[in-house]
């Protein structure tokens, strides 16, 4: 992983600091169990204001807050040993959290385990106004399907997951398009599928007209190059993707296999990965989608000079020629240093000539709601 992935990711960590914090007295009680638990579980919970409500069953311990957002609440212990707590409202969409016991943080056994944070943890969904675009809906259902295979680049077994549309097995005479979506830093392939809803989002596109049939190949974003336990990592991703990823997937799905009909994109981490393979690699791909990309994309002052890949922002002529869409987006309320980053980017573009189209989530950070909106956005304008 690069350094300033890295840096990117503490500094967004710093901008919502923990501290414990009492829960203001007017408390709506309309809760209902969060769509996110395990089967039969009544807890965790969430409310009309989006406030979070958690119990757990720990009769020895001292003290127990739930830490949602950044933020600790403390928890009360009643005489059979079961310590609820509720957090202020919280924004609309998926946020990651903890219970912290004794000042151990584990998972809320009563959610669903996700990987996000570089764990597997808890997980909470506060309903979204608009969530009706990744609803489960009585419509023509795609298949996910987990892909193993051998990387010669890592010398590793490797995974990754493919959807394909509710038409691939029975119109079996077309070719699809293919879009390759990134996950971001401390996720894996999984992300994407599950917190991110994508088969969902593009059942729902499809079925509604409003985005062609595609295949979506969602891998790791972590690949390495093998080497001795004392040598620092070498990231052999964009190998694997232009070498490994892209050759297999056209010799086992019924792909359009060509430019024209290739997108990638990814958010955060995968935003800034998919960016350079794109650009590395623009007689493989003609959309591209960054989510959330940070400071690893250039700036205005940055592109005088062919410090950026080689120079490829220099000609605006051939680049508004050759990609189809370079497609941007972002949370209103995302942390520093994003809005900045992708704001410098921006205006990098508009110095060079280089068409672009831009999107800001509403009222969402660096967070899931933020990618899934994204990912609404452009999969309705790749391949038409």
């Amino acid at each position: 992983m690069k350094v300033n992935s890295i840096i990117v990711f503490v500094i967004a960590i710093i901008t919502n600091t923990s501290f414990s914090q009492s829960v203001s007295t007017e408390v709506v009680e309309d809760f209902v169990p969060s769509s996110v638990n395990q089967q039969g579980k009544l807890y965790p919970q969430v409310n009309s204001q989006g406030r979070v409500r958690a119990s757990i069953l720990a009769p020895q311990a001292n003290k127990v807050q739930l830490d949602l957002g950044g933020t600790k609440y403390d928890m009360v212990k009643d005489e059979k040993g079961v310590w609820t707590g509720v957090s202020n409202p919280q924004d609309e969409g998926f946020h990651y959290y903890q219970l912290n016991i004794d000042g151990a943080s584990v998972p809320d056994p009563g959610t669903v385990y996700f990987y996000g944070a570089g764990r597997l943890g808890s997980a909470i969904e506060i309903p979204a106004s608009d969530r009706d675009f990744y609803a489960m809906k009585d419509v023509p259902h795609g298949l996910v399907s987990e892909n193993i295979y051998f990387s010669k680049l890592t010398n590793s077994f490797r995974r990754c997951f493919v959807y394909t549309p509710a038409n691939y097995n029975t119109d079996t005479k077309t070719r699809f398009p293919v879009l390759y979506l990134q996950h971001g830093s401390f996720e894996d392939e999984t992300g994407w599928a599950v917190q991110g809803k994508a088969n969902l989002i593009l059942d729902n596109l499809i079925a509604a007209k409003k985005a062609v049939p595609m295949i979506v190949v969602m891998d790791n974003g972590y690949a390495y190059k093998p080497q001795s336990n004392t040598a620092r990592p070498e990231s052999v991703f964009e190998e694997v993707v232009i070498n490994e990823i892209i050759p297999m997937i056209d010799a086992k799905f019924r792909t359009i296999a060509n430019r024209e009909n290739r997108a990638v994109a990814g958010l955060s981490m995968g935003a800034n990965q998919t960016m350079r393979i794109m650009m590395n690699n623009l007689d493989t791909f003609s959309y591209y989608g960054g989510f959330s990309g940070t400071s690893n994309y250039p700036s205005a002052d940055a592109i005088d000079v062919n410090t950026f890949l080689d120079g490829k922002f220099k000609d605006a002529n051939a680049l508004n020629k050759q990609i189809k869409l370079f497609w941007l987006g972002l949370g209103t309320k995302e942390p520093s240093p994003f809005p900045g980053s992708v704001g410098a980017f921006r205006t990098m573009l508009e110095k060079q000539g280089i068409k672009y189209a831009y999107y800001e989530s509403p009222e969402t950070a660096h967070e899931w709601l933020t990618w899934r909106r994204c990912l609404n956005q452009f999969a309705a304008k790749l391949f038409q």
